[in-house]
């Protein structure tokens, strides 16, 4: 647990002591920003509901979540210092799960500072709490799948950019799934649906707690971390 708390921390340092951290939550607050405000006077709509299941909001965190992800491993390996961090007396999983956890606190950050959306509808009206509630915990939910994605793509290349763009992909194929569900034939549309992040972010942004949709939200990190953990042993013994 200590080697694990130190890796996390010196990965948050990393994230604060460059542009990155500043300017990825920068550009991703304000961006919600705007998304929530059109909503709210622009469409006339004081919730957030837009904010955790809207076109625009799923798209940016398919983005998001790389965006922060892409450095972890890849510039390890480009900077050739991965090898001498796995001959430290610390495990495989210890290095991915600190990594991993800098990477939730950076953008717990940012949810936080979301809160004033919050704030700002309950000014408004009476706002629905446990639809914000598991509105918030949806989006961070679906933000850690893809930061999971974006771990992973970390580990198989020494370039970011590659990283990235791979991890992109892999978040963006998630979410165009639920997309395509009605025009698969109806034998496989359940497993379809099931697949696509769409309808899991969907049905938490209306308040409705499933433990269906956190099995899925789990089952895919814990995929994803542990594809990460096989990489990076594999490495150890190359």
């Amino acid at each position: 647990m200590r080697n694990m708390t130190t890796i996390m921390r010196r990965e948050l340092g990393a994230y604060f002591n460059s542009p990155i951290a500043y300017v990825v939550i920068s550009v991703f607050l304000v961006l919600s920003a705007f998304l929530f405000f059109n909503a709210l006077f622009l469409q006339q709509q004081a919730d957030l509901r837009e904010l955790f299941d809207g076109f625009w909001t799923t798209l940016l965190v398919a983005i998001l979540g790389p965006a922060i992800t892409m450095r972890l491993f890849a510039e390890e390996r480009s900077n050739d210092t991965l090898e001498l961090l796995l001959t430290m007396p610390v495990t495989d999983w210890e290095v991915v799960l600190g990594k991993y956890l800098a990477a939730l606190v950076l953008f717990g950050y940012a949810m936080l500072a979301m809160g004033c959306f919050a704030v700002t509808v309950s000014f408004l009206g009476p706002l629905d709490k446990g639809a914000a509630f598991a509105g918030f915990i949806g989006l961070f939910l679906t933000t850690a799948t893809y930061m999971a994605i974006g771990l992973m793509a970390s580990a198989f290349t020494k370039n970011q950019i590659v990283a990235f763009l791979l991890s992109v992909t892999l978040c963006l194929l998630l979410w165009l799934v639920g997309k395509v569900v009605q025009v698969m034939p109806p034998a496989i549309q359940p497993a379809i649906d099931w697949l696509g992040v769409d309808g899991h972010i969907g049905n938490m942004a209306r308040g409705v707690f499933d433990s269906r949709d956190l099995l899925y939200f789990g089952s895919l990190i814990a995929a994803c971390l542990f594809v990460t953990q096989t990489t990076i042993e594999s490495r150890r013994w190359s």
